[in-house]
């Protein structure tokens, strides 16, 4: 079964191809995905690496958590599922209202 790798700190100039290279010293990499702003498409400094074989996995993880990659320490763990989120974003206001509500002195 493969396990997915949650790879924090990365400098924002690290390639997909230099993730992969960075984990297949420990074993078969099935994907690696680096997450960028939509917008702007500059890398978010972190993403995710799928190795296939669970104990190459669990080796990678021990051994890169809090190195140093490209002058940045890495924050490596493995990847929980992406929660769900709810509708909406914005503002809250609730029954106060606007931007926070209540009287100004």
């Amino acid at each position: 079964m493969s396990k997915r790798i949650y790879v924090g700190g990365l400098p924002f100039t690290t390639t997909e191809a230099e993730m992969n290279t960075l984990f297949a010293t420990y074993g078969a990499v099935s994907s690696a995905k680096l997450i960028t702003d939509r917008d702007t498409g500059q890398s978010r400094g972190f993403g995710f690496v799928e190795m296939a074989n669970d104990a190459e996995a669990t080796a990678a993880m021990e051994k890169l958590n809090g190195s140093d990659f490209g002058g940045r320490k890495l924050t490596i763990n493995e990847a929980r599922p992406m929660e769900a989120r709810t509708g909406g974003g914005g503002r809250g206001g609730g029954d106060r209202g606007g931007y926070g509500g209540g009287n100004k002195w």
